[in-house]
């Protein structure tokens, strides 16, 4: 479940009523007015995810890059169980965030966004294993699909990474995307992402929480 607020309160105050839904809680540091982690440590009984996504890649933060991942540090010493760092960022800073979350028992997501289409399946796979040489624990790679032959194609990463032996979220944005959300649950995703409801959606066609724990209950029903 992903969360942008602009203070540490005020994550606090949106997870609360829907944390049971849950099982982790990704914090946009790029939203808040000041990176601090430490009370929804404190308050909230689910592991965290901070995520601090710059413009270049979607995102709000806008500032140096130096500062950007002090403050994924910063959130990983206060008590982050996962931190997501973009494939395109520099190898020296993303190697820092490495050291600080090997140091702290915590785990590194390498990210890749496109939120202006799916690249064709040879750089898809090529982008897969930069994840890999890159060290990361878990990779996400997701992509805008226009057509249902994109949203297939994302998710067809998941059978590489299978054969990889490497953790990996792919899916897709966009409406013809939604439906990979769920689906990569089912065909070896690690995780997928959801908005705490309709009106705070962190990406374009993400799901409510309440709607993927729904289809999850629908799905996983027996005769």
């Amino acid at each position: 479940m992903s969360v942008a607020a602009a203070d540490a309160a005020s994550v606090i105050a949106r997870v609360r009523p829907v944390q049971s839904l849950a099982d982790v809680v990704e914090i946009r540091l790029d939203a808040m007015l000041e990176a601090r982690i430490d009370p929804c440590v404190a308050a909230l009984d689910l592991p965290l995810l901070v995520t601090n996504r710059p413009q270049w890649e979607g995102g709000l933060f806008a500032g140096r890059e130096d500062d950007r991942v002090d403050q994924l540090c910063a959130a990983v010493r206060a008590g982050a169980r996962y931190a997501d760092i973009e494939l395109r960022t520099d190898p020296a800073l993303r190697s820092r965030l490495f050291t600080v979350a090997r140091d702290c028992s915590a785990r590194v997501i390498v990210s890749s966004h496109d939120f202006t289409g799916t690249p064709p399946a040879a750089l898809l796979r090529a982008t897969l294993r930069q994840m890999v040489a890159s060290g990361a624990d878990l990779g996400k790679i997701v992509t805008t699909a226009t057509n249902a032959d994109e949203a297939l194609r994302v998710l067809a990463l998941q059978q590489e990474a299978g054969r990889l032996g490497f953790p990996l979220s792919a899916f897709a944005m966009g409406e013809p995307g939604r439906i990979t959300r769920l689906a990569t649950l089912y065909l070896g995703g690690a995780m997928t992402y959801a908005a705490l409801d309709e009106h705070q959606a962190t990406a374009p066609g993400q799901l409510s929480v309440a709607h993927l724990r729904s289809l999850i209950t629908l799905f996983e029903q027996r005769p």
